[in-house]
């Protein structure tokens, strides 16, 4: 049996130069937890070139949905970026990845902190009525260089918080976050500097970060997943895993080819 189930892409949509996102088909036999992610991608001359993504719909839904990043001379996106709807992808089919409510330690908040494409998992997440089981506030902070960036993120809260069932869920419990780092917006600056200075706290009237309290999941640059993981530790908080639940957990398989 093939590793990979054949996929058809049902939408695709561009929300900048940078950015697009796109549905295909799902396998009614593919299965995977909200924040994992698959390996992904295209036949190229005849042979797989795959990538890791978060699978950014839920696991209740029929079809399959990704975010994606447009690199010029990348070897995977330079092809995907030009899928139309009709067209064949591979998705694996195994999923995994760390960013599990299972993977942390009980809490009562959680921080979701994403920077880019790597908003993908959560916006999975923040479909998954389990979540709104376990915690009583989520906090989704999406960091972004322009505003622009921020148009699938906007759009995925937006309609959520029209939908019968999760808006009066979202209005009591989700704290959604945009912030950007060059141009003028109602939120700036790096996720690093929001937490450390209290300002992503104090913006959202929300209490400070607290080890008691709170979990957090990231995905992003591997940059601000280094500089956030160095803040944490020195703050008591502990990395969980599969084998072992912590504060907070990291997801390390980002794309950016």
């Amino acid at each position: 049996m093939s590793a990979f189930n054949k996929e058809r892409v049902l939408s695709v949509r561009h929300w900048t130069d940078q950015l697009f996102s796109f549905t295909t088909t799902r396998d009614p036999g593919f299965r995977f937890q909200n924040g994992q992610f698959a390996m992904m991608g295209l036949e190229i001359n005849g042979r797989p070139l795959l990538r890791a993504y978060s699978m950014a719909s839920a696991n209740h839904e029929e079809f399959l949905e990704f975010f994606s990043i447009k690199v010029a001379n990348g070897p995977l996106t330079s092809h995907l970026q030009k899928i139309q709807e009709g067209d064949t992808i591979l998705v694996g089919r195994k999923a995994t990845g760390t960013l599990i409510p299972d993977n942390l330690i009980t809490g009562s908040r959680l921080l979701l902190l994403s920077t880019g494409t790597g908003l993908a998992p959560f916006a999975s997440l923040i479909k998954d009525p389990d979540v709104y089981d376990r915690f009583q506030t989520i906090v989704l902070v999406h960091g972004c260089r322009q505003v622009s960036e921020l148009a699938y993120g906007e759009q995925l809260v937006g309609n959520l918080s029209q939908d019968e069932f999760f808006g009066p869920i979202l209005a009591e419990k989700l704290v959604y976050y945009p912030t950007v780092t060059r141009e003028p917006f109602r939120n700036r600056g790096r996720i690093t500097d929001l937490i450390t200075t209290n300002r992503l706290f104090a913006d959202s009237e929300l209490p400070p970060l607290d080890l008691e309290t709170d979990r957090i999941m990231m995905c992003g640059s591997p940059s601000m997943l280094e500089d956030l993981r160095v803040i944490l530790e020195g703050r008591g908080f502990t990395e969980g895993n599969h084998s072992e639940p912590g504060h907070f957990v990291i997801e390390k398989a980002f794309v950016e080819r």
